[in-house]
């Protein structure tokens, strides 16, 4: 037992906030944004670029700059895999980005970061031929 943390409710509050918070601005952004769906697939008309569904649009994205990138994907995938087994000290408290876990916290961060801006550059910033193009 002596492994394990003391927890109290002053730690569980700002988690609750913050699932409640997520919670409110996916339902927020849910009845906002619309889902970028295209329309029943036609064999006459083949849109240029074909885009795969938003959650896939980065991979598409990541690939399209070059086919190799897909080996970090991979690759990546496999270190997500592994998080949980990575040494690391058990700290003597709870706290958001501890200084004992500050850089698995920073690198998944930082891929979440990497996916959103893959995934928004692929949905709303890629024309005709996969080139560069302003949305407005």
């Amino acid at each position: 037992m002596k492994t394990y943390l003391k927890s109290s409710p002053h730690f569980f509050r700002p988690v609750l906030r913050a699932f409640w918070l997520c919670i409110a601005l996916l339902a927020l952004g849910a009845a906002l944004l619309p889902a970028p769906l295209q329309d029943p697939a036609k064999l006459s008309l083949v849109p240029n670029p074909v885009k795969s569904a938003w959650f896939l649009l980065w991979i598409q994205e990541l690939v399209s700059y070059d086919v190799r990138l897909i080996y970090l994907l991979i690759a990546g995938g496999g270190l997500f895999c592994v998080l949980p087994w990575l040494p690391r000290e058990i700290p003597d408290r709870a706290a958001w980005f501890g200084y004992r876990t500050r850089m698995i916290a920073l690198t998944v961060l930082m891929v979440f970061v990497l996916i959103l801006m893959l995934t928004a550059m692929g949905l709303w910033f890629r024309g005709e031929n996969w080139s560069f193009v302003l949305p407005f």
